[in-house]
């Protein structure tokens, strides 16, 4: 099975304002879609980033949040002062004072952290080390047969997956799982040539068909209810 490419689409007030908070952090560009959505492309080792029109209404934590690496204590401190001039703010998620990561939020209320040199984890995965999910075995699983990428982790109910190539992983933390509440206004999404078939496929891996939104994309729920889309390619 080819390897799938993954986007992260993120629900934002002023999609080209949030997305230019984080193509100045990631140092990526930007690409207005046409539709009102704004994306950082990404690469065959890591994801693309998408900001879409919508209004997050926030319940609790989200189920994902990216960690950015950093290659020493200086660049740390760099990384979250850039953070905080271009509109990012401190989050208390109750860290510890010991843990050497730093946990921020983007302007739109987006959990991010930026992990402290020396994490073995993250080496050589780039600025965009990780994209952490709260998610069952299960669902890790899923995603590493969706995506066509190896686990790279799977202990203690955690999984990880990457593409084959290296770059940005995808984790799950394992159970206890928060429940949904409402609408999640983060999702991945898959492109595909052929959407119907790769909806049959993905059905298949043990996804659920929910509905399509208005701009064409497929909706469906993975093992753990999150809702994910299929867009053409």
């Amino acid at each position: 099975m080819l390897p799938r490419h993954l986007t992260l689409t993120l629900d934002a007030r002023h999609p080209t304002r949030l997305a230019r908070f984080w193509a100045d952090l990631l140092g990526r560009d930007t690409v207005a879609d046409g539709t009102g959505g704004v994306h950082l492309p990404g690469t065959a080792t890591r994801p693309d980033l998408r900001f879409v029109p919508g209004r997050p209404h926030r319940t609790g934590p989200h189920r994902m949040h990216l960690h950015l690496t950093s290659d020493s204590p200086d660049d740390q401190q760099r990384q979250v002062a850039r953070a905080l001039a271009l509109g990012g703010s401190h989050l208390d998620v109750g860290q510890r004072p010991e843990e050497t990561h730093v946990v921020l939020a983007d302007p739109e209320g987006n959990e991010f952290c930026v992990i402290g040199p020396g994490n073995t984890f993250l080496a050589g995965c780039g600025r965009l080390g990780e994209v952490a999910c709260d998610g069952t075995r299960e669902v890790g699983l899923f995603w590493s047969r969706a995506l066509g990428w190896p686990l790279v982790w799977d202990q203690d109910q955690e999984t990880a997956v990457q593409s084959p190539h290296g770059g940005t992983k995808v984790a799950w933390g394992g159970p206890p799982v928060a429940p949904q509440r409402g609408h999640n206004p983060q999702r991945f999404d898959l492109t595909a040539a052929d959407t119907s078939a790769e909806v049959d496929r993905l059905v298949a891996l043990g996804a659920t068909r929910l509905d399509a939104t208005a701009d064409g994309v497929v909706l469906l729920a993975d093992p753990d209810g999150n809702a994910f889309g299929v867009t053409a390619r």
